[in-house]
This record gives structure tokens, sequence and C-alpha cells, in this order.
């Protein structure tokens, strides 16, 4: 095994066992830098699903943590998310497409539990909540008979997101509520977590 590699699973062992240096501070602090990707769907919630449909979406993050933190992480993440108008919508309204895209930028702090399992794989428990700000663009065409000009609105919104799921460090299975104001979903992520800078 290379020895970056085992410094790797080294800092995952560090998660669960950093009680065994509370006492005292280690010599020299564990560092490590993660980045990952995920993608999953989007289900729409509220007064948001009265004119969309199931959408999709996927996500690039950066987190960070050290010995002094251990189990909390901090991270980045940017996104990118897509909800097609509904056809009972279309049906019931003047409008031929409707379509929402949002970019979220946020800001958050995960929490590690113990692993509920270890023999096989380590699977552990994760919950996590974050901070976006976040620019939605809202796409309106109409039918041609609506007598109505089609136009697009560009907006910005503050909101947040909770999770849980679990996570085997390099996958994970995550399960959010997002909250903005008129716009409320879950989401549904498979995430593939890779170490960027590991110090030991």
């Amino acid at each position: 095994m290379s020895l970056k590699l085992s410094k790797y699973f080294f800092l995952i062992v560090l998660i669960f066992q950093s009680n065994l240096v509370a006492g005292e501070p280690p010599a020299s602090k564990a560092v490590g830098i993660f980045v990952s990707a995920g993608v999953g769907p989007r289900l729409p919630l509220g007064q948001f699903s009265n004119s969309t449909d199931l959408g999709y979406g996927f996500n690039i993050e950066a987190s960070y943590t050290d010995s002094d933190y251990l189990p909390f992480f901090v991270f980045a993440r940017l996104g990118y998310e897509q909800f097609p108008g509904s056809q009972d919508f279309y049906q019931s309204s003047d409008y031929s497409n409707y379509s929402t895209t949002i970019v979220p930028a946020s800001l958050g702090i995960r929490y590690y539990f113990a692993p509920l399992v270890e023999n096989v794989v380590m699977l552990m428990p994760i919950v996590e909540g974050s901070l976006s700000y976040t620019y939605f663009k809202v796409l309106n065409e109409f039918k041609a008979d609506a007598g109505r000009s089609n136009y697009k609105e560009d907006l910005w919104k503050f909101g947040g997101t909770v999770g849980a799921g679990f996570s085997m460090f390099i996958l994970e299975i995550m399960a959010n509520y997002t909250y903005y104001e008129s716009n409320q979903y879950l989401s549904f992520n498979l995430n593939v977590r890779l170490p960027l800078y590991v110090s030991l």
C-alpha cells in the first residue's frame, strides 16, 4: 500500500479514535483536505411542486478537517440543479415551457458519527448543515394563442440546507432538505470523495 494511501486511511481512523489523544495534544497536527462530486434527483415540495416536476442536480465540494476539529468537517460546495415544468401545469395554464435552474454556492459543517459497521466496510452516519447564496434562472414561455410575451427571470436568494446520510468515506449516500422562499425541495445524492491533501 502506498504511503499516500496509508496516510488517507490513517486519517479516517483518527476520526473515531481522536479521544485517545484528547488529554494531550499531538506533536504535530493532522490535516486533511478532500474533494467530492455528487449527482442525483431533486424532488420539489410545496408551492414549488405545483409548477415543476422531478429534477436533477450535481455538485462539487471541497472539505477540510484537522485533528483539533475531528469528527467535524467544514466544506464549500457549488451546485447545479434543473427543474422542468410539470405536464399538469402546462395543461392548466398558458405555459408551453417553464423551467427553473438553480446554482447554489454553500458553506457548511458536516459531522461523522461513530461507525455502525466496521468489519466489512466502515459505514458511518453523517449529518450536515449549510447556508447558501444562490442564483435562480426561471424560463417562462407561453402558448402561441396566450397573447403573452416570453421572458426570463434572474434572481438571487439566500437559503439553507440540512441533510443526513451514510458514508463509507469514499462513497456517500445523502438526503437533503433545501429551503428558499417559494422554492423547497428534497435532494438525494450519491457522492464520491477523494483526498486532495493529507498531512500527519
